[in-house]
């Protein structure tokens, strides 16, 4: 049975069984005006082993891995947060509605200017080559300067810590939130891509992907969306992302040298996204 389904289930039926509904005053908003509260649980931990195979592919819900791995360009390869970039080469538009009052086009000094400003990408692949066993390998795209320095939102999927383990290259995602509805699959595949195409520009393989978040969590209008997606019945295929680019250069890789095999989604459920 597919362990992306199996984690994505067992994280839905945790927050309906044990989550606690947020009161007062609540940041997100729906398009509508009205206020978005959440029924969440904290310190949620998921590790999956992409040395044996296991990956955080959803099929329950559609998993659409082609847009979610264009964002991991955006950020790291384009190192850039103008929302032009975004729409225009990669066809995504979702992300307009955080743009910056401070920096317009863009949704402010977040994400990829964050890796470029601090040449975070060269830094981590020249540690993991030449201090493979150095314990400081990392990424962090919540620097205060760049927080202070312009609105916009704080990164949700905002460290990634590295460690080499003899032939594999293991990764840990930190992140402050997630909305499981919304962006639970998201989140995973496109680390661990990341995982993936960091792991073969150094010569290693990928090894394990442990995610760690914060706060974990399903909108009060998502409730219904969520218990639909519980009841589906998980793929018996356990689908597989395949890597295989043409170089090892990181700033060559494109979405073409993914592959996703024994794939079978069911249909997606529309949602309206909190802002």
């Amino acid at each position: 049975m597919n362990i992306g389904d199996i984690k994505f289930q067992e994280a839905i039926k945790l927050i309906l069984d044990e989550g606690v509904f947020e009161e007062g005053e609540v940041r997100a908003h729906w398009e509508d005006g009205m206020p978005a509260p959440t029924k969440f649980c904290t310190q949620y931990v998921e590790t999956y082993d992409i040395s044996k195979n296991e990956f955080p592919i959803t099929t329950v819900k559609p998993t659409f891995i082609k847009n979610f791995i264009n964002e991991i360009f955006w950020i790291y390869q384009d190192q850039t947060s103008d929302l032009n970039v975004l729409r225009n080469k990669y066809g995504i538009k979702y992300w307009d509605s955080w743009e910056s009052k401070d920096m317009p086009g863009t949704i402010g000094m977040r994400y990829g200017a964050v890796v470029k400003k601090y040449d975070q990408i060269n830094k981590l692949i020249n540690g993991l080559k030449n201090d493979p066993l150095n314990r400081r390998h990392r990424i962090d795209l919540n620097q205060i300067e760049c927080i202070e320095a312009t609105d916009g939102l704080h990164s949700c999927a905002y460290s990634t810590l590295w460690t080499v383990r003899g032939e594999f290259l293991d990764c840990t995602l930190l992140q402050r939130s997630n909305d499981v509805v919304g962006a639970y699959n998201a989140n995973n595949i496109q680390y661990v891509a990341l995982q993936m195409m960091i792991a073969h520009t150094v010569g290693l393989k990928p090894g394990k992907f442990t995610r760690f978040v914060q706060n974990i969590h399903i909108y009060n209008r998502h409730i219904d969306v969520a218990k639909e997606y519980l009841s589906r019945k998980p793929s018996d295929k356990q689908p597989k992302l395949i890597f295989k680019p043409k170089s090892n250069n990181f700033y060559e890789y494109s979405i073409n040298d993914f592959e996703i095999i024994d794939y079978e989604p069911q249909p997606r459920i529309k949602f309206e996204l909190a802002i």
